[in-house]
Order: structure tokens, then sequence, then C-alpha cells
């Protein structure tokens, strides 16, 4: 039988393990990536470690997230990392070079090869053909020490697109499309793989923008094969030489099966405040809209931009709209400019704003209160924005620069003009940005500034848990709500306990001194379904476990999550009985005894609701290696232990 392209980079890579779905299995890691917002944490983690040089073929440090310079904490953080890389032996990305996903496909990234990312977006990578996960950042770390990755090995879902797309239609009208099907938990467990004639008519960054947002229905990566588009790719960026031809076998099978002919998609758009919240736009259209907003990781093509530059040359924008360009590459900036697309954008009443993640994560450009952003972001969880009462969508850049010349939500078909005909450029003016390895790093020291802070030290487990349960939540809620972005939160992302003081904001803002009360006798917290969805940021664990959270217990969980509160010593324990979650209410006394030989022995255990007198059943599903990281109280401290 033979194999999918999915298949063939495990098999490739495979260090331990069988691939049977559900198995754990560990596999080879050649690349990393980091960014700023998770890469203070990643450096910290090296420099207790003490590594001397990278295991890797290439481990690259981005500065996307952080970019704005309010006062002293970004930017000492920016040299932190700089002299990090130097110290360490990686490639560094200073601000301003771009966006971490499409700077590292235009400059880094390998046809066949594997890659983690402490970014959820990671996956963007599978565009060009390789196996691209997003992870903690303790686990990116480990990777760069040589460990291999632990995963357990994801079923493989087969999408097959055939047909072209219309005009008016993008990139992003299809992964909206599996949202508009699947929601946001539809591809856990899973690696969604893409193939069919359908391919031959999207571009490698159209594959980025598919690959970027399946972290968005909860996959554990997105794969495409690396063909002839692929290779012209790489051939525009100067990278030939890194294509390798990786295609499904003709007999190969996959465990689901999806369809997608792209001939019969319409413009999309989800609504607030989930990206699975899919309808047409023609549904909502008339609505009034104060922003629109093109660039971030999701659709950083260069045509993201151009189409849109053609669409507006000429015209004016409405002036109530703050028509927003966020450069996804410095790259990208300069052949804007050189090709005219950029002043084309500014007379028609853009804002042009720094290649970076910008208003993605709340970094800048926060919409007006309770008005409509049209964004062609990744993501609309409440907040996210850094308006806490946002009114975010999700859409086409072709979407969005309809409502910048119209005000209002507008079906891109309807507009008086016929679609502009964009042709990928053959040549582009390359970009030199990032700065390799220095030999010797270890006699380099780190710049470190007031604001980092070592990492707290966590004890090991108890044998008796025993706390209020201090915040009950619903569904799907997002490490956005658990541990926010934007600029009052992030800048504090090398300081625990400045940083925890934001821990679960968005949901309760009362919760961080009430934490407090409990932080050395510890608490709980009792979640819905897909608990921890969205970005791969280990704060959202660290910090509760810093306030003294010791156990979360859910009807389910979002991987990169869930591993997250393994690695820091939160018991990630299930409800048996899902019917049970009702039987709580915040702030009820659960108590949990034999801790630690129900870790060892994986059995359920029994939560005693004390407040209630009940008790129920809650499944505690670990493999031999996260039992000992629980133990321990987390993973560095095995860490430390091993390399001190």
């Amino acid at each position: 039988m033979g194999l999918n392209v999915t298949q063939k980079l495990i098999k490739s890579h495979l260090v331990s393990g069988e691939m049977n779905p559900g198995e754990e299995i560990a596999i080879k890691i050649d690349q990393t990536l980091t960014q700023d917002a998770t890469g203070t944490m990643v450096m910290l983690e090296l420099d207790a470690m003490g590594l001397k040089e990278p295991k890797t073929e290439v481990s690259c440090q981005y500065v996307d997230h952080n970019i704005i310079q309010n006062d002293f904490k970004n930017p000492d953080d920016h040299l932190f990392l700089w002299s990090a890389c130097r110290k360490f032996g990686l490639w560094f990305s200073k601000p301003g070079n771009g966006v971490s996903h499409p700077v590292h496909m235009e400059n880094l990234g390998v046809s066949g090869k594997t890659m983690v990312g402490s970014d959820s977006h990671t996956p963007a990578a599978g565009s060009l053909g390789m196996l691209a996960i997003g992870t903690g950042g303790l686990e990116v770390a480990l990777a760069i020490a040589g460990e291999p990755f632990y995963v357990n090995m994801p079923k493989v879902w087969g999408v097959k697109l055939t047909g072209e797309l219309p005009d008016w239609i993008s990139a992003k009208d299809v992964i909206l499309e599996l949202l508009r099907r699947h929601d946001v938990s539809g591809g856990v467990g899973k690696v969604i793989e893409y193939y069919g004639p359908g391919l031959k008519n999207l571009s490698a960054m159209d594959r980025h923008v598919i690959a970027n947002m399946g972290a968005e229905l909860g996959a554990t990566t997105s794969v495409f094969p690396s063909d002839e588009e692929v290779k012209r790719f790489l051939k525009v960026h100067g990278r030939e030489k890194d294509w390798v031809e990786l295609v499904a076998d003709e007999d190969a099978t996959y465990d689901e099966h999806e369809e997608i002919d792209l001939s019969k998609l319409v413009p999309l758009i989800a609504c607030p405040s989930s990206p699975g919240n899919v309808v047409e736009v023609s549904k909502v259209a008339g609505k009034p809209v104060f922003q629109a907003m093109i660039g971030s990781s999701a659709n950083p093509a260069y045509r993201d931009f151009a189409i849109p530059a053609m669409m507006v040359k000429g015209r004016r924008t409405q002036d109530q709209v703050s028509f927003d360009i966020n450069p996804s590459s410095r790259q990208n900036l300069e052949n804007l400019a050189n090709f005219g697309f950029l002043n084309d954008l500014v007379r028609a009443g853009a804002r042009v704003h720094q290649a970076g993640c910008n208003g993605c994560i709340g970094m800048g450009q926060a919409p007006a209160t309770n008005k409509i952003s049209l964004r062609t972001v990744p993501r609309n969880f409440p907040g996210r924005s850094g308006t806490k009462e946002d009114q975010v969508y999700l859409c086409s850049p072709e979407t969005a620069a309809a409502a910048a010349l119209t005000g209002v939500i507008t079906d891109p078909r309807t507009l008086e003009m016929e679609y502009p005909k964009f042709k990928e450029p053959d040549q582009i003016e390359i970009v030199e940005c990032l700065t390799p390895p220095v030999k010797d790093g270890h006699k380099h020291e780190l710049i470190m500034g007031p604001n980092i802070k070592p990492l707290p030290k966590f004890e090991s487990l108890s044998d008796h848990i025993e706390g209020p349960a201090l915040l009950k939540t619903g569904d799907n809620v997002s490490t956005d709500e658990i541990l926010p972005a934007g600029t009052k939160v992030l800048p504090f992302r090398s300081n625990i306990p400045e940083i925890s003081k934001f821990t679960y904001y968005q949901v309760d803002e009362t919760y961080y001194d009430r934490a407090m009360e409990h932080q050395s006798s510890g608490s709980m917290i009792v979640g819905g379904e897909n608990y921890g969805q969205g970005s791969s940021r280990e704060h959202a664990a660290i910090a509760p476990r810093y306030l003294g959270v010791k156990a979360v217990i859910a009807k389910s969980y979002a991987r990169i999550h869930r591993k997250n509160l393994i690695n820091f010593g939160i018991l990630p324990l299930t409800f048996e009985n899902k019917a049970d979650y009702d039987g709580i209410d915040q702030n009820d006394v659960l108590e949990i005894k034999d801790v630690k030989k129900a870790v060892q022995s994986g059995n359920s255990v029994e939560v005693i609701n004390k407040t209630k007198n009940t008790s129920f059943k809650a499944v505690l599903d670990l493999t031999e290696r996260q039992k000992e990281s629980i133990l321990a109280g987390s993973l560095i401290n095995i860490i430390l232990e091993k390399h001190n």
C-alpha cells in the first residue's frame, strides 16, 4: 500500500513508536521556529539547560509580535533575544523583518523537513511540503537541544481539491469553507493533507494561507505536496536547491476524506467571535465597517496586497474606515514599493505599518468600541484585537478591500469593477534580512534587562489536592482568554509574576486577586469542550501554575494547551461523564486524594465536591513520560536535573 505525504514525512523522521493513529510516536526535528512572544521563555530554558550549540539543522528566532516600543520592556527583550541567538548559535530576525511564518518560508523552509515552533501557526510551513507543528516553548527548547518531539500519531484527513477558484474568491475562502463545515475542533487529532487536480491552481503562498489557518480547526498540522508550484516559489526566492519532490503515491489512502470543488466557492466571512462562525459574505452585507485590515501570517502573500492595491487604485477609501496595511515581510514591502502597489494603497487612504504581526495579536490598530473591523488575520477571539468590546470579522483581502471602498460589508462580486488580473512575478527583489549563527557563540554573554526574570521554581506533585474551583468556563475557551496578548500584557512575557496578573482577565477581572488568596494552598479550573484552543503560548499554563492552579477538569482539551499543562505540572483531568460538569458551581471546594498513586497507575481519579457532598470520576490519560513530568512538578524540573 502506498503512502501519503504525511506518512512519508513521519516515516523518514520516525525515532520510536508505530504509525498507528492514537499511538505515541517520536520524530526527529530538523528545524525550529520561535517568535518573541514565546521565544524569551525558550531562551531562558536553553540558558538553564546550559546549551552550547543547537542540534537542529536550522533554528531561527524571529521578533515579530512585540515590536511596538512604548517603553524599555520590548526593546530590552529584543536585545536579549539577539544576544541569546549569538550565545546559542541560532539564526536571528530583527524587528521589522516581518512575520515569522512567511519570512521563514521565503528564507529557510525546506521541502521534506520537519519543524516545531512555539507558535500555533507554525503549520503554515506545510505549504512547502514540510511537517511543521506548533507546540509549547519548552518542547521547542528540547528539540533545539536534540531531543525528539513526541506526539500521538494523528489521523490523516485527505482533502481533495478540484476545479479552479472563480474571480473574487481566494485561498482564504478555501479554509473558511472547511471551518464552516467543521468548526474550530473539527481537525483535532488529525493532519489535514491536501491533494487533487485543484492544487495546480493554488500558488505556494495560497497554500500558506490554507495551512496557516488549519490551526483554527484544531489540527495537528496541515500538509501540501512539494510539487512544481513549490519548486517555482523556491526558484523565485533564489532557493531552488532546497526543493525536493514529495508527493503522495498513486495508491495512497487517507483515514478520512473530504472534497472541495474550488469553482463552487463563494466569498465567506467568519463573524464575531470565533473563526468557526462562518457565513457567506452576502448574508451580512450592508453592515457598517470602521476598519479594514490586510496582512498577517494568515494572508501574507505578495498577491494579498497587490490585488487590494489594484482594487483601490485611483479610488478613495471611506473616511470613517481605518484602512490598515500590515506588510508581512520586509521583502514584500520593498517589492510592493518597487512595483508601485504601495503608492496606490497610500493614495487611496491606507495606513502602512511596519512589517510584523501588529494588530493580529492586539499590538496596535485596535478597533473602535463595538464597531466592525474586517481583518485578514487568522483569529477573532473576544478581545484579541486590543478592544474588549470588539466586533472582528475574518475575511479575504478582496472582501476587506471592498469594505474599505464602500464603508459596509460588501460581497466583492457586486463591485462595479473587473476582478484585477494578477500574475505572480517570475522575478522579485530578494531582501536578505536574517542574521546567521555566529561561531563560538558560548563565549558571548546574555543581555538581560530589568524586566527579564528567571523561571519560577515549581514544587513536585502533592499527594493531596484540595481547593476551590475558582473559575468555571464554557466551551472553546482560548489561550487568549486564559492569558491575553496585546500591548499591556505581552511586554511581560519574560516576567511570570507580572504577566500572571492578567490571567483570565478577559473572562473574570477578579480572578487574579482571588487566585492569590489560594496561591499556596491551591485551586482548580473547570472547563468545557476544546479548552485552551488557539495560541501555543505556554504562559497560559505557566501563569495559572504560578498562581496555584493544581488541576484543570474539562470536557476536552486543545492539543497544545493540554501538553503545556502537563509540561508545567498541572493535572489535565477529563470528565468521565460530561454531565458531571453541570454539577459543579464556581467556588465549589474540590478534593482529590492519593494523587501520586492515581498518576502512576494511570487510572481515573475520584473528585470529591466537598461543597455539594458529591463526587464524580475524572480520566487521567497520561503516557509514561507525561506521568514523570506531572510527578516532578514540571518538565523543566526534569530537564534541569538532567543538565545540571
